[in-house]
């Protein structure tokens, strides 16, 4: 079973960047959807983005030209790229990898941006 360790988060003033990754026990090059979702203080999860095993991705509206999400199979590790972040970014970030034997989720890391 493929476990995943999210890292990366931490505090920014609003308008910086952070870089998280996603980082797997066991090879994801089998893979067939990564995604990145958040959670706020008193909200529900919802989805950031993701990307397919082919390359193409897919964002949520409100993170659309800012975030960025990549791979990198050779370190079995998934990122997510944060650009121009806003207070409204801040909640615990995380990581699911959808794999034909089922998916498997991250336990999460926090990003505050502070105004």
């Amino acid at each position: 079973q493929v476990q995943l360790v999210e890292s990366g988060g931490g505090l920014v003033q609003a308008g910086g960047s952070l870089r998280l990754s996603c980082a797997a026990s066991g090879n994801i090059i089998k893979f067939i959807r990564a995604g990145w979702y958040r959670q706020a203080p008193g909200k529900q999860r919802e989805f950031v983005g993701d990307i397919t095993s082919g390359g193409t991705t897919n964002y949520a509206d409100s993170v659309k030209g800012r975030f960025t999400i990549s791979t990198d199979n050779a370190k079995n590790t998934v990122y997510l790229q944060m650009n121009s972040l806003k207070p409204e970014d801040t909640a615990v970030y995380y990581c699911k990898i959808d794999f034909w034997s089922g998916s498997v989720w991250g336990q999460g890391t926090q990003v505050t941006v502070s105004s």
